[in-house]
C-alpha cells in the first residue's frame, strides 16, 4: 500500500486533478447539492423550532387563561415531546426534500471517490 519515493507522481496529480478534466465533471454538480442539501436542512430546522416555540407558547397563553402558571422550562419539555411526531405530519414535505438532498451529496461522494480510487489505480481513462 505504500508508495516508493520515485513513484509520486500518479498520486499527486490524483488529488490535484484539474475540474476542466471531462471525468471530472461533478464539481459544480457536488457544489449545489452540498448548498441545496444546507437550505433544505436550514429550513426544515427553523420550521421545527418554530413550531416547538409556537407550542410552548400556546401552553403558557393556555394556562394563563385558565389562572395557572406554568413554567417556561415545563412548557418547552412539553412542546419537544408534541411536536416531535406532529413536526413528522405537519413538515413531511420537507423531510424527504432533505432526505433527497442527503442522497444526492451522498452519490457526488459516493463517485467522486470512485474517481479518485480509479486515478489512484492508474485507470485515468485516457488512452
Amino acid at each position: 500500500m505504500l508508495a516508493e519515493p520515485g513513484n509520486l507522481g500518479p498520486v499527486s496529480d490524483a488529488t490535484n486533478a484539474d475540474s476542466s478534466e471531462p471525468t471530472s465533471g461533478n464539481g459544480a454538480k457536488g457544489r449545489s447539492a452540498k448548498k441545496s442539501l444546507a437550505v433544505n436542512l436550514g429550513v426544515y430546522t427553523f420550521a421545527r423550532l418554530a413550531l416547538v416555540i409556537v407550542i410552548g407558547a400556546l401552553i403558557v397563553g393556555i394556562g394563563l387563561l385558565f389562572g395557572v402558571e406554568v413554567p417556561v422550562l415545563v412548557a418547552a419539555i412539553f412542546a419537544v415531546l408534541i411536536s416531535l411526531p406532529l413536526s413528522l405530519l405537519l413538515f413531511k414535505n420537507m423531510r424527504i426534500r432533505v432526505n433527497e438532498s442527503i442522497a444526492a451529496v451522498d452519490e457526488d461522494r459516493r463517485t467522486a471517490r470512485a474517481d479518485l480510487q480509479s486515478k489512484l489505480r492508474g485507470e485515468d481513462g485516457k488512452k
